[in-house]
């Protein structure tokens, strides 16, 4: 799935929401509506603070509280609108959800094993991969193209839908996706729209991009 038509520049900012308690107890989260800790509301304060910088054009956000209220330091800096779709909520992962990562290992250690091989693995009897990258990356493609030429959109959301809509939008096999790694509290992952879609320009970033100066520009 690549870009849409039109001006070229346009970026993407995929931002993860600020630190919660149950990140801090390595707890899963998935679509259970936990809010941020006094720590995640300064970490998207610092974040907010650098990525105005970018003079984004728009800025979306997964509805659940972590997430809107990251997004929300980033609306305060730049008066815009944060427009909310559930479709950019975490994965939904049944079971799992509640449990520490240690829990998950010792009941089911199969079904992890299974999704870190990267075959399709409804955890804990929730969604798969594929279908959050179904739900989110047309929402995310969709705000993209009402983008301006050399536009900035800002997503605010979670570690395993980001992770998901970059694999869809890079038109990477669902497999392969695990190989993007994860995302830290408050960093964000930067796609930009180049001739043959989009492309990673940054990954699990926390300082303002720089531009790539080189062979490989």
């Amino acid at each position: 799935m690549n870009g849409s038509k039109g001006g070229r520049g346009r970026r993407i900012v995929l931002w993860r929401h600020g630190q919660t308690s149950w990140n801090l107890e390595r707890r899963f989260q998935g679509s259970t509506d936990i809010e941020l800790t006094d720590t995640g509301v300064t970490q998207a304060r610092r974040a907010a603070r650098l990525l105005a910088a970018l003079k984004p054009d728009a800025i979306i956000a997964s509805d659940l509280k972590r997430a809107s209220a990251t997004a929300a330091e980033l609306a305060a800096l730049t008066g815009h609108r944060v427009d909310h779709d559930p479709a950019l909520r975490e994965t939904y992962a049944g079971e799992w959800q509640g449990l520490t990562h240690e829990e998950i290992l010792a009941r089911y250690g199969e079904q992890y094993a299974a999704w870190k091989r990267g075959e399709p693995v409804r955890r804990g009897g929730g969604e798969l991969e594929t279908e959050v990258a179904d739900r989110a990356a047309p929402v995310v493609l969709a705000h993209a193209g009402k983008l301006p030429d050399d536009g900035t959109l800002v997503v605010v959301s979670h570690g395993g839908t980001i992770r998901t809509t970059i694999g869809r939008l890079l038109g990477l096999e669902s497999h392969h996706w695990e190989g993007l790694g994860g995302l830290s509290n408050c960093c964000w992952s930067v796609l930009g729209e180049g001739a043959r879609g989009w492309r990673l320009l940054e990954h699990n970033a926390g300082t303002l991009p720089e531009p790539v100066l080189g062979d490989d520009d």
